[in-house]
């Protein structure tokens, strides 16, 4: 479930996983790489969180064919 912080919609790690149809190894691999940047927010736990605009992102990534 999304949470919302200062009216801003934030996912968690598993729900970006979920709705793009990746691994947390393959979202962690492509960061590493630089291919996609780390998420700078975090809830109180150290949770990363990513935006709508992220999740745009790594759906963009998984879906791109080399």
């Amino acid at each position: 479930m999304a949470v919302v912080y200062d009216k801003q919609k934030y996912y968690r790690t598993s729900e970006i996983c979920k709705a793009v149809g990746v691994s947390r190894t393959t979202l962690w691999r492509w960061v590493k790489a630089g291919i996609l940047v780390d998420s700078i927010k975090r809830d109180r736990r150290g949770w990363r969180l990513f935006t709508e605009t992220d999740l745009r992102m790594i759906k963009e990534e998984a879906q791109r064919v080399r």
